[in-house]
């Protein structure tokens, strides 16, 4: 393995991201929207997001501009960063693919929505904020760098941690006591831990 190799690694799994979401995305665009928490706070969180796990780490991967943090590349890290990105992949079309029609990139709920509790969403309720972690892990395991490899940690992380009590309160608005059940005998991103 080498860092060329690593950040080979990380743009094809950026690649394969969008390949797996651009269909959803598509047809997220055509569903009705029934409520909907689309503002500036979500646009701001969503862009900080993408800052930490796009485009940080893009300008790290295609320029030299953050090669002032540099720290020794340990192949080894590397090759262990393959797992979580594997992982977050499959997670990643995993949730698309169960929540179908009702998956949004923003806080909505669509037309006729159903509580999705099968599949994945039998163990936790938000695996799509698992993914996303998991993806974090995978990109400071193969950027060799202090700021954009822990990027995605920041970037997402304010995201999930301004974003996942206004989520549930929309679920619990929209669904009532199904939802409470629901989070009784699920964890919110980790099974049996969190």
């Amino acid at each position: 393995m080498t860092i060329l190799i690593a950040k080979a690694i990380w743009v094809a799994c950026v690649i394969a991201w969008y390949v797996i979401r651009f269909p959803y995305q598509r047809r997220a665009k055509k569903a009705v929207v029934a409520k909907s928490s689309r503002g500036v706070r979500e646009s701001i969180l969503l862009t900080i997001s993408l800052s930490g796990l796009g485009i940080v780490p893009a300008i790290y991967v295609f320029t030299g501009v953050l090669r002032f943090a540099d720290y020794p590349f340990v192949p080894a890290l590397a090759w262990v960063g393959i797992i979580p990105s594997l992982f977050s992949l499959w997670l990643f079309y995993r949730t698309h693919h169960e929540l179908g029609r009702y998956w949004s990139v923003s806080l909505e709920v669509r037309d006729q929505h159903r509580l999705v509790t099968s599949g994945i969403y039998r163990h936790v309720r938000h695996p799509m904020y698992s993914a996303f972690f998991l993806w974090a892990l995978a990109q400071s395991l193969l950027l060799p760098n202090w700021v954009a490899g822990p990027s995605g940690f920041v970037g997402f992380g304010i995201l999930f941690f301004f974003r996942i009590g206004r989520e549930e309160r929309l679920m619990l608005e929209t669904f009532g006591e199904e939802y409470r059940a629901y989070m009784e005998r699920t964890a919110r991103i980790l099974p049996g831990i969190y």
